[in-house]
């Protein structure tokens, strides 16, 4: 299935060294996509280990879970009264997010949100260090900004910094936030995947063969790979 074309990014079977596109598609608030970044770093270690001859490509899709959420964002407890009923029905909630972050080394700290962002600007940051090449570094840090410190990754100003601590251009960030480039772009690609029947996130996609939804074991990642290989391999 041709969900993302990606150019030059398939999987090449019959090449000396194989390429493997994986197509992620998540929001930067969700904690369960950050916990499922962590395993799919886990599961690509162990195949790259198994296989070096393998090009591993990791290509990031937009997602926002409240689009609707006004560019300021909200209050955090707002947010969760209208959501869970509160924050102490977030808190039994998060009990299991929390559980399951402790398994990847990623200590949640909830209490530390104030505000519920707008994404828009978030994923434009995102698919401009993806141009350059940086997306990855820039996803983790906009995860650990969010889920650990508690910053404003709403706020352009907070996302044109992270991006200067990832080692990119702080000031053309800044510029690109302030204008409205890419905008139109993540909006689509939003309606696109949804239209493709994406309805949570995290979800994976693995050679336009295989995909997977929700922040699985890297073992069941890991399985999910393997077939889409077999089935590339197949295939040619």
């Amino acid at each position: 299935m041709a969900v993302f074309p990606t150019p030059g990014a398939r999987m090449s079977a019959t090449s000396a060294a194989r390429v493997l596109n994986v197509d992620v598609v998540s929001d930067v608030v969700c904690p369960w996509c950050f916990i499922g970044k962590r395993r799919l770093a886990t599961a690509l270690a162990n195949l790259a280990a198994e296989q070096p001859g393998l090009d591993l490509r990791v290509n990031w899709h937009p997602f926002q879970l409240n689009p609707d959420l006004p560019p300021e964002g909200v209050d955090r407890r707002s947010y969760l009264e209208d959501k869970f009923g509160g924050p102490a029905r977030a808190a039994q909630i998060y009990d299991r997010v929390r559980a399951a972050g402790s398994t990847v080394d990623i200590p949640f700290a909830f209490d530390r949100i104030e505000r519920q962002p707008n994404t828009l600007d978030a994923h434009r940051l995102i698919s401009w260090a993806q141009a350059r090449g940086a997306a990855d570094d820039v996803v983790d840090r906009l995860f650990r900004a969010y889920f650990l410190d508690g910053r404003a990754i709403g706020d352009r100003g907070v996302l044109a910094d992270i991006a200067g601590e990832a080692g990119l251009d702080r000031e053309a960030v800044r510029a690109m936030l302030a204008s409205d480039e890419g905008v139109d772009t993540i909006r689509a690609l939003d309606r696109r995947v949804r239209e493709l029947g994406v309805d949570g996130v995290p979800f994976f996609i693995f050679a336009d063969k295989v995909a997977v939804s929700g922040a699985q074991e890297p073992a069941v990642l890991k399985d999910a790979i393997a077939q889409a290989l077999a089935d590339a391999v197949e295939a040619n």
